[in-house]
Parts: C-alpha cells; sequence; structure tokens
C-alpha cells in the first residue's frame, strides 16, 4: 500500500523540557485535518489512519502527531500534561503551516482540541479552527472523570508516589496518572462554563462506552452554543469507536463537515 503521508520531527520546549515530537502530514486543500489522538494512543491508530484515508480521497492536508511519551515521540509519559500536549500539538501544527484546521479530537484528544481553540479564539496560536469533530471526548476527565472515584488509598499513592498505576484494559502496560497530570488538570479545565468554539462541531458518542459515559458528552453540549454543535449517539457504541459501522459513521459526519466549511 503506497504511504499517504510523510514523517517529520521537531523540538518542542527548551533546556531540560525540550522533547523531539514526531508527526506525519500530507499536503492538500485547506482546512487542514488535524488527528489528535487519546491518552496513550498513538498516531497509527485504527482511527488516525481512517481519517488520513479520507482526507486523502478528499485532497485535503492532513496532519497527526504522537505526543512526547506517546508512540514515536521522545520525551517521558510521566512529565506529560495536558498543557504539555497541548503546547505540543500547536507547535506541529504551526511548524506545518497550517492556517485553518479542523480538529478531530479522541477522547484526551477532544480536550486538547478545546484548548486549542480557546488558544487560536485569543490569538495565541497563528492558525485559526474551521471545525471540531470530538470522539467520546473526555474534556476535564481527571477531575470530573477520575476525582470522584478514586480512593482514599489511591490519593495517598498520588501524594506519596506522585503517581497512581492501574490496569488497562487497552494495554498490558498500567495507566500512569501523576500528581502533575492531576494539577495540571484542574488548572485546566474547560467545562466551566460556555465554551465559545467559533465553529462548527459534530460530537460522536457510543452509549455503551465504559471509560467516558455519555452523560459526560450530555454535559459538554451544556457548555457549547446552542447553534452549529450535533450530537450522534450511538446506542451500542463502546469508548474505541473503532467497529467498521463506528468508522462509516465518522467518515460521514466529518466529510460532511468539511463540505458545510467549504460553502
Amino acid at each position: 500500500m503506497p504511504t499517504l503521508d510523510d514523517g517529520h520531527d521537531i523540538t518542542v520546549g527548551r533546556g531540560e523540557a525540550a522533547r523531539v515530537i514526531a508527526y506525519r502530514s500530507r499536503s492538500g486543500r485547506a482546512p487542514t485535518i488535524v488527528w489528535l489522538g487519546g491518552y496513550r494512543s498513538d498516531m497509527r491508530g485504527t482511527k488516525a489512519e481512517h481519517c488520513l484515508r479520507i482526507a486523502s480521497d478528499l485532497d485535503q492536508s492532513f496532519l497527526r502527531l504522537d505526543y512526547s511519551g506517546h508512540g514515536e515521540s521522545g520525551g517521558a509519559f510521566e512529565a506529560g500534561t495536558i498543557s504539555r500536549w497541548t503546547e505540543e500539538a500547536g507547535e506541529v501544527i504551526a511548524a506545518m503551516g497550517a492556517k485553518s484546521v479542523i480538529l478531530v479530537g479522541s477522547s484526551m484528544g477532544a480536550w486538547i482540541a478545546l484548548r486549542l481553540v480557546a488558544a487560536a479564539r485569543r490569538g495565541d496560536l497563528p492558525f485559526s479552527v474551521a471545525g471540531l469533530l470530538l470522539l467520546a471526548p473526555a474534556p476535564d476527565f481527571t477531575e470530573k472523570l477520575m476525582r470522584p472515584r478514586l480512593s482514599p488509598a489511591d490519593w495517598e499513592a498520588i501524594e506519596t508516589n506522585g503517581r497512581l498505576e492501574e490496569p488497562s484494559d487497552y494495554s498490558t502496560d498500567p495507566n500512569i496518572y501523576t500528581r502533575a497530570l492531576f494539577e495540571d488538570g484542574k488548572a485546566s479545565q474547560v467545562m466551566t462554563g460556555l465554551i465559545e468554539t467559533g465553529c462548527p462541531t459534530a460530537i460522536i458518542q457510543g452509549m455503551a462506552d465504559p471509560d467516558v459515559p455519555y452523560t459526560h458528552a450530555l454535559e459538554l453540549m451544556d457548555c457549547l452554543p446552542q447553534t452549529n454543535v450535533t450530537m450522534t449517539l450511538v446506542r451500542d457504541g463502546d469508548h474505541r469507536l473503532s467497529r467498521p459501522q463506528d468508522l462509516a459513521l465518522i467518515e460521514r459526519i466529518l466529510r460532511n463537515l468539511v463540505a458545510d466549511i467549504a460553502q
């Protein structure tokens, strides 16, 4: 199969904070479709590859990256925070030279997408956000989803060891949640009031998602404007949203989003 995009890397940060971030891109029409993966995922996952094929078919430019500590990028995973990973995504998009983007954020990637929207609207980034597609969105997950379920023993481990390890349903390696992740997550919340995106926004959420309950997506909807926002609930959809029927739904909605923006 021919390669549809090319690999690159850039260094983000300085001194001890410097880390090499790997990304892949293809040239094409604007706006650039940007894939923002979830916690501990990488840019070569099923949904990312599917979005690349959609972009290729539409001749849209496309970008995907691995956050530090993920996939092909450098840096320690334990040093990662929402702010740090958001910074990396913004730097990579700027390095590609994109001026207008459609952000496709999966799970934690939706949180990063919403942080990028806010930064772009403040004029802190050299690009604008033309559209959002949020898949099983998990903004503010450290505060809204994790904090309520953690036991006193869990918090003691975080305070004493600086981290908490939990078994993962998606990997043989445990999930690692650091004190820095929680502290930064609290400071980086977006669901604290109205989220002005300034662009059409589509959400796809599985109702059988064991990790991000669909009620969280409904709560997110309450924070978004009343116009140009749609949500599709998949009755039997899980967190991955990677079944053939899920990928077909993502494709239909992404194509419609691109078409609407082009009008």
